[in-house]
């Protein structure tokens, strides 16, 4: 089984509104994403960035609409770059999406493809958003799934525990980023496979 660290929509808007009170949540992703490349688990950066004029956004899409409304994630424009705290290095993949879902609007399944890869480690802003909607798309195809529960954040904390406690261990293994981390260490087991 071949794995992949996807670290979506960690872009400097989405985190300056998300994450005001310092949480610490940088600091956790990016141990995640340090642990991931030194048991050589690829990490693939998603990010939103929507055309000048919001070509994609149709107006019963109400969450587009309202990102369109405030003019945010628009390509190029400041705030849509992935946080310098956690920034991808050179040669790494960046998808772009045009959704909520990872999947939607991107390259993102032909990518994973090429690489043989068929398990997914989910982490992102915002848990009910990103994170949630990529985990329904990536499990209908029968991705093998983990999510980093505190390497996600949204929010709303109350919404975010709900997710990770109650709906997503239907479909993936919710670990935190310390758990994982020692599951991938070299002598550990799987290589961030689900156990159980």
């Amino acid at each position: 089984m071949s794995s992949a660290l996807l670290v979506m929509d960690v872009q400097q808007a989405v985190v300056d509104i998300v994450d005001e009170d310092g949480s610490g949540y940088l600091p956790r992703l990016r141990r995640a994403i340090d642990g991931a490349r030194a048991a050589d688990i690829p990490v693939i950066y998603v990010v939103i960035a929507l055309r000048p004029g919001f070509p994609e956004v149709g107006t019963r899409n109400r969450a587009l609409t309202a990102i369109a409304q405030a003019g945010l994630y628009v390509e190029g424009a400041p705030g849509t770059e992935i946080h310098p705290d956690v920034a991808p290095r050179p040669g790494d993949v960046v998808v772009t999406k045009r959704r909520a879902s990872a999947f939607s609007g991107s390259d993102l399944d032909v990518v994973l493809r090429a690489r043989g890869i068929d398990s997914l480690v989910l982490t992102g802003i915002a848990t009910s958003a990103v994170v949630l909607s990529t985990l329904c798309q990536a499990n209908d195809l029968d991705f093998d799934l983990t999510v980093l529960s505190d390497a996600c954040l949204d929010p709303d904390p109350e919404l975010h525990r709900a997710l990770v406690e109650r709906l997503f261990p239907q479909w993936a293994d919710v670990v935190t980023v310390d758990d994982w981390l020692g599951a991938i260490a070299p002598q550990g087991v799987g290589k961030g496979r689900r156990e159980g």
